[in-house]
């Protein structure tokens, strides 16, 4: 099967990730728990918009926030494990700024995939099965793949979404392929 794997938030920590950059930057003491909306990321920070937390993310010249993400609990063994018998396929929407630390991010972590899309409508690249964890996203897949399996990795800014299942750790996804008939 073909596996249409988000990043941040699925594989990728995004959230443990910003947050670690900016409390060393800024003194803080912030925690990923305390996401708890989609775009609500500069109201937990001295940040005044979104605008200006992207900002900040791109770091200028230097690597951004992107480049080194830790990785979720369980993804890389699953993804690995997966890879053996189906097409892992990297499908995530990132700002084009975010492009080459994506790339690096994904060699450094030797996640097991030989394709790669960055795109907005995640739906438009075809495979049997999706994880994704954005509320936008979700919906959208459900409604223009009718025929592939939804996963919702539960997240504290999503909310369940008709036509998808709902997994919160790598290891339930792996079972539920493994079982899925092709």
């Amino acid at each position: 099967m073909r596996l249409g794997i988000d990043l941040d938030g699925v594989v990728a920590a995004f959230n443990s990730g910003w947050m670690a950059r900016y409390n060393r930057e800024f003194d803080a003491e912030l925690t990923p728990d305390l996401v708890q909306r989609w775009d609500g990321l500069a109201e937990l920070t001295h940040f005044e918009h979104m605008g200006q937390f992207w900002k900040w993310a791109r770091n200028g010249d230097g690597p951004s926030i992107f480049r080194d993400l830790p990785l979720v609990e369980g993804a890389r063994a699953a993804l690995d494990e997966l890879a053996r018998e189906h097409r892992i396929v990297i499908v995530t929407a990132k700002p084009g700024w975010a492009i080459h630390d994506t790339f690096a991010w994904l060699s450094d972590n030797r996640i097991p995939t030989r394709e790669v899309h960055i795109i907005t409508n995640k739906w438009r690249v075809p495979c049997d099965a999706y994880v994704e964890d954005s509320p936008h996203q979700l919906p959208a897949i459900v409604k223009n793949r009718p025929d592939a399996m939804v996963f919702r990795f539960v997240r504290g800014w999503n909310e369940p979404v008709p036509g998808t299942v709902d997994i919160t750790a790598w290891d339930q996804f792996t079972e539920l392929i493994s079982s899925a008939k092709t």
